[in-house]
């Protein structure tokens, strides 16, 4: 969909900001440009709409020259979104968001109609908010603003230059969860542009983290995380990488230990012996759908004589509300334990059936494999860990 090929910038004092670029970007896919203030990385994004012009080399749009369109009819096909928003102060936010459609020819009731599913879509019911103007709302809602307008004429290419860098932390997150929800209903190929290797990490497919006007290394949040192409991407992604990689490391069912499993209908005296069979004080609780309950200890501790057949498991198991979904990435496992204080957390399928637990070592083994999965060019399942001796 985009392409960069041997794309230079050099400005008349000299300045290089970007030397010799080769990159594509496939269709649906969002690319994260990431690197420090001055790398070039911004200058790339505005080749794309002709903001600047390369010295050299060519910026392919589905297979066309970019140099080749009309510059202004260009700009009105390719989304644009900035750390300013610039919406039009004196216009309406319905009328922002149907700008571009009007300038393209569209009529101004469709054009309307256009920009309110839009305003829907990214969270603002246009009922509350279209006739509002810009000073009347808060930077978050600005900034959605600015999404849906530069979505309204369905551009094949959406371009974004930190636009959420104004707000605070907060607002920041619920924005990028908004927009990773919107990018997963509409699927544009996307230009990210960000100073922050969280945010990139977090919402790219793929990353380019950028030296100084080159690209030291473009791959996926995972691959930049757990293999740093050179001391400087290692450097620049931080210390804490480690930490960084737990948010784009999904679960998965290798990851699982599987303790005893009892349900609330079973004897205490069972589920008591099935526990000692396996040397563990507790059991995972289950109802009549293998949905998870709880969990159960073994009753009087290291006591030896089990309770009577007669007294079930559901008067004795506790509820458990640390759990999390299959696929959910080892930064939330981490949290929920830490939330629960809890030793352990339920991972369910789908269907919300029980499928195993996740302990604080074996999230640390997940991570390790994730990581040397992505050295070794293999699948997870496949990477065998060495034990530290005496562990």
């Amino acid at each position: 969909m985009l392409r960069f090929e041997h794309v230079s910038k050099r400005y008349p004092d000299g300045t290089v900001a970007v030397d010799d670029l080769n990159l594509e970007v496939a269709e649906g896919e969002l690319v994260t440009l990431v690197g420090p203030s001055g790398c070039g990385k911004t200058t790339t994004m505005r080749m794309v709409n002709r903001l600047e012009e390369p010295t050299e080399g060519r910026v392919l749009l589905d297979g066309r020259d970019v140099a080749s369109y009309d510059p202004v009819r260009l700009r009105r096909q390719i989304g644009y979104v900035i750390q300013q928003v610039g919406l039009f102060p004196h216009r309406t936010v319905l009328d922002n968001t149907a700008t571009v459609p009007q300038l393209l020819g569209t009529r101004r009731s469709e054009a309307r109609r256009r920009a309110a599913e839009l305003l829907e879509l990214v969270g603002l019911d246009p009922a509350v908010y279209g006739g509002r103007y810009p000073d009347q709302l808060s930077g978050g809602q600005r900034q959605r603003v600015g999404v849906a307008r530069a979505l309204a004429a369905d551009p094949p290419v959406l371009l974004m230059d930190e636009p959420f860098g104004a707000v605070d932390p907060v607002v920041r997150e619920h924005l990028q969860n908004e927009f990773l929800r919107l990018q997963a209903e509409v699927r544009k190929t996307v230009l990210f542009v960000t100073h922050d290797i969280e945010e990139a990490v977090r919402l790219g497919d793929r990353i380019a983290v950028y030296g100084q006007g080159r690209i030291e290394q473009f791959d996926s949040p995972a691959a930049v995380l757990g293999a740093p192409a050179n001391d400087y991407v290692a450097s620049f992604v931080g210390s804490d990488r480690g930490l960084k990689r737990l948010s784009v490391t999904p679960v998965e069912k290798g990851d699982l230990e599987q303790p005893p499993v009892v349900h609330l209908s079973d004897s205490m005296a069972a589920a008591t012996a099935r526990m000692r069979e396996q040397g563990v004080r507790w059991a995972v609780v289950l109802d009549e759908h293998e949905g998870l309950h709880g969990w159960v200890a073994i009753p009087g501790g290291n006591d030896p004589a089990p309770p009577v057949d007669g007294d079930a498991v559901a008067g004795h198991a506790r509820r458990m509300e640390a759990w999390l979904p299959l696929g959910a990435s080892l930064k939330k496992a981490f949290s929920t334990m830490l939330q629960y204080d809890a030793g352990w957390i339920a991972v369910l399928d789908e269907e919300d059936r029980f499928l195993g637990v996740l302990t604080p070592a074996s999230l640390h083994e997940a991570l390790r494999r994730s990581i040397d999965a992505d050295v070794r060019d293999i699948a997870r399942a496949e990477v065998e860990l060495d034990t530290v001796p005496g562990a």
